[in-house]
């Protein structure tokens, strides 16, 4: 039988050209010292693997795709992993292939003595001549984000998949490994000097609720209107206690019938309850003149979301008429006595952390949602003092509440806005635009050809 040909060997000229991605191909001018070479020219990872499972009293640092979102792999013994894993080691980069338009990539760090393995969703580059946050940040820049979107199989959310085999034909610019550190430290500095801003912004919004909460607290204990009583003489003895049953005349479900994406009047859906209001985006209809008349909303009307996830189930919105609509059957509207008490207040009654608990002490649990049916809100008891005190306090939550408000939407806009500084100075950065760029650095294309497994 007749031997193959020997595999012949390239000069480094050769392997220099072959790396090299054409002009044409470029996805933009990078400087001179700067070179664009496709990823798998200069990867120098061999697969390998193991099944834990077989070594099941050995402790494994699993670099798994939720713990991700911890920035720390997992500890776990053998046992434990059901399935073969990647080995990899400190250094290398890990890119994920799952749902590519989350952008999420990771660098291995040894935190234990423990063999380092990765799960089947990761791409692993290594490269021992290019640093590894320089990498890591490439493959966060947009460029290389819309590279990964362009070759994708699946369709929608986590069954999206980046294909391997096209993912190691995207180019990467590669400067001299001075200016690559320099790159990671501008990076590194200005990133920190955001995520602080980000993180008073996320402070800020993850205090919302409880700030909500204790301004709703003052309202239904009497303070916010403590002066307001004083200037008028009156007392807390105005106030009294009621149920929800004692102050409406009817708890009455919606219509069971389906809706559609088109007709006269909107079906308004437990899904169109929002922070008290109704938001009025992904609207359902009706022609139905029977439910239409039968179902039919007027302003100032309470609607009790009765049917929902166990965290959604019990929310209230108050509907004030922007257009004709009728409410579908996971919804109770609560015809109260207008003579007695203002729908505002009773809508912010509702939305109380009592309001809360009482609704998580009587709902019924089932696969996925949670119950709440009319006689279990009837039976809420909350304070309820004169007209004239509602409107005073109704007057000051709605002022209260709407800087509360703005202040969630400022904080949100803070966030966005950090997100979108970071893509443009990672765009930058990989344009060798950050000022860092020194022309005298001498390309290292050749060397880190010279792969090191």
């Amino acid at each position: 039988m007749a031997r193959g040909r020997k595999k012949e060997t390239l000069t480094p000229e050769e392997r220099l050209q072959a790396a090299l991605v054409p002009e044409s191909e470029q996805p933009y001018p990078v400087p001179g010292n700067w070179c664009w070479v496709s990823l798998q020219t200069i990867d120098q990872y061999q697969s390998s693997s193991i099944d834990p499972s077989k070594h099941s009293d050995t402790l494994f640092e699993l670099y798994s795709v939720p713990s991700r979102a911890d920035n720390h792999p997992e500890i776990v013994m053998g046992c434990e992993i059901g399935s073969t894993k990647q080995i990899v080691k400190k250094g290398d980069v890990l890119l994920c292939k799952i749902n590519p338009r989350i952008n999420r990539v990771w660098k291995v760090s040894q935190h234990t003595e423990n063999v380092l393995l990765a799960s089947s969703e990761w791409i692993i580059v290594r490269n021992s001549k290019i640093d590894s946050d320089y990498l890591m940040y490439c493959f966060s820049a947009p460029y290389f984000r819309e590279y990964m979107l362009s070759n994708i199989s699946g369709v929608g959310g986590s069954l999206m998949r980046a294909q391997p085999k096209y993912v190691k034909t995207y180019p990467i610019p590669v400067p001299p490994l001075s200016e690559q550190q320099r790159i990671v430290d501008r990076i590194e500095s200005l990133f920190a000097k955001l995520d602080e801003a980000k993180q008073k912004a996320q402070d800020a919004l993850d205090s919302f609720e409880t700030r909500k909460a204790a301004i709703l607290h003052k309202a239904f204990t009497g303070e916010l209107t403590a002066q307001w009583r004083k200037e008028r003489g009156v007392g807390m003895e105005s106030w009294k206690n009621v149920s929800v049953s004692e102050i409406c005349h009817s708890l009455k479900y919606g219509t069971a019938k389906k809706s559609s994406s088109e007709g006269t009047v909107v079906v308004i859906r437990m899904g169109n309850l929002q922070d008290g209001e109704i938001n009025w985006d992904d609207l359902a209809y009706s022609n139905d003149e029977e439910d239409i008349e039968k179902f039919k909303l007027v302003p100032g009307d309470v609607l009790f979301n009765r049917t929902n996830s166990p965290a959604l189930v019990g929310k209230t919105s108050i509907y004030r008429g922007e257009y004709p609509a009728i409410y579908a059957g996971y919804l109770i509207k609560l015809g109260y006595d207008r003579s007695r008490i203002i729908g505002d207040y009773l809508n912010y009654s509702l939305n109380t952390i009592s309001a809360k608990e009482h609704c998580n002490s009587v709902k019924t649990d089932g696969v996925n949602q949670s119950n709440i049916n009319a006689k279990k809100i009837g039976a809420y008891v909350f304070t309820m003092p004169k007209i004239n005190e509602q409107t005073e306090i109704v007057r000051i939550l709605d002022n209260l509440l709407a800087k509360e408000r703005q202040a969630k939407e400022a904080a949100e806009g803070v966030l966005e806005q950090i997100g979108l500084i970071k893509k443009a100075i990672l765009a930058r950065a990989f344009r060798g635009e950050l000022g860092t760029n020194d022309p005298s650095d001498e390309s290292e294309v050749l060397a880190l050809l010279q792969c090191d497994s």
